[in-house]
């Protein structure tokens, strides 16, 4: 089992935790170390109960990390490698493992090797053309997509997740991995293992078919978004159908790999804009009780509400800058991080729960039972929206949990 793969992990983009200028009109290369901002959450983190760092991009890019220009070196607006190290060291002397997130299918149009592409030179094989036309990240001008056939981008990537590592980082996302041939991952990761064989590698994947992707890839996980669309949409259209039926193919998924579950993340809507603060309670309940390694979206144990905007800004409103310190939220949200404290305590102190199994009871719109059992436990959890959204969770009898407020 990896090393992460029992961990509870704080999701933060550092860029906009730190307020890192997102699209500055003239970068200016100078350091400026925000990175220590973050430390300084740190104990926040361990306080709440995660056991692990989940990093959105830190490496040199021209606006929201994902136009990488160069993956190893940390973007100037957060620091420097001395900024990282300290980091680092903090998370891990709390008992944090740190997960960076690797942008690999894509950099950057401002990357030195595509700038050399560009002036004709032998660089131009290590990326994707059609035509004589450069294949873009989803049609997003600013990204160019690498060559994943060519011998030296397998190199290039397995250098750079070498590096990191041996600095101390304790796995990686794998940014939009669906849009690589998994053929690829597999050319890198087990290579990389041979000397990093705790590492984690989580891939971004969407739609179809995890299961044979991390066979295929030899990740040890991936994004689980069909239940992240299932709970939010249940809770929100009153279908607990649709979160029943997810469950059940989420329980195929466990079968042979744990999947890294989630309620929100630095793409999606906040859950408690989705649904309200109230049934937002019901999918942290639901997140901390089903099988998998789980993650929360810095905020969303304060109940932040955000929606996406319109347009090449749309996903700012969902990356907003934190305060130095907790104390700079002035207690706002208080009563959901005492909420998400139980829940996840709840859940560290039953292990066997990242790989229970699911058992399905009494199900109608507004209304919803399950068990999850492994390992001689058994924990029941009772989702209901009406008259008010409320959950109860128990073991042998014994009450564990509840919650019961907001609107319906």
């Amino acid at each position: 089992m990896s090393s992460c793969e029992n961990a509870i992990f704080w999701h933060v983009y550092p860029l906009g935790f730190t307020g890192a200028e997102i699209r500055p009109e003239r970068p200016s290369g100078v350091v400026e170390h925000r990175l220590g901002r973050l430390t300084g959450w740190l104990d926040h983190a361990v306080g709440m109960g995660f056991t692990g760092l989940l990093l959105g991009p830190i490496f040199a890019s021209t606006s929201h990390g994902y136009d990488t220009i160069d993956h190893l070196r940390i973007d100037p607006r957060l620091g420097d490698d001395a900024d990282f190290d300290i980091l680092v060291r903090e998370a891990h002397a709390r008992g944090l493992k740190v997960v960076l997130d690797g942008v690999f299918n894509h950099v950057g149009t401002q990357h030195p090797a595509f700038q050399a592409a560009l002036a004709g030179g032998p660089e131009g094989r290590l990326f994707r053309w059609t035509d004589g036309q450069l294949v873009t990240f989803e049609g997003h001008g600013g990204l160019a997509t690498l060559n994943h056939d060519e011998p030296d981008v397998v190199a290039w990537v397995d250098h750079v997740m070498r590096y990191w590592l041996a600095r101390g980082a304790d796995g990686w996302r794998l940014d939009a991995s669906y849009a690589v041939a998994p053929a690829f991952w597999r050319r890198v990761i087990p290579g990389v293992r041979e000397e990093f064989p705790d590492a984690w590698f989580l891939g971004e994947v969407i739609h179809g078919d995890y299961a044979a992707f991390v066979a295929g890839s030899s990740v040890d996980t991936v994004t689980q978004y069909e239940l992240w669309k299932a709970t939010w949409s249940a809770l929100k259209d009153a279908n607990f159908f649709e979160l029943a039926w997810t469950l059940k193919r989420h329980q195929e998924f466990a079968q042979t790999f744990v999947p890294q579950t989630f309620v929100g993340n630095h793409d999606v809507e906040r859950i408690a804009s989705q649904v309200g603060s109230g049934r937002a309670v019901l999918a942290a309940a639901v997140l901390f009780t089903v099988p998998g390694t789980p993650s929360v979206y810095a905020g969303d144990e304060y109940a932040f509400e955000a929606v996406k905007g319109e347009g090449w800004a749309s996903d700012d409103p969902l990356r907003p800058a934190f305060p130095d310190t907790p104390a700079g939220l002035d207690g706002a949200g208080a009563w959901m991080a005492a909420l998400y404290h139980e829940l996840i305590e709840l859940r560290r102190e039953r292990p066997w729960l990242i790989r229970g199994r699911i058992e399905q009871g009494e199900l109608a719109n507004e209304r919803f039972t399950y068990e999850v059992v492994g390992d001689g436990g058994r924990l029941r959890v009772d989702l209901a929206l009406a008259p008010v959204p409320s959950v109860v969770i128990t073991e042998n009898g014994r009450q564990l949990f509840q919650f019961a407020g907001g609107s319906a």
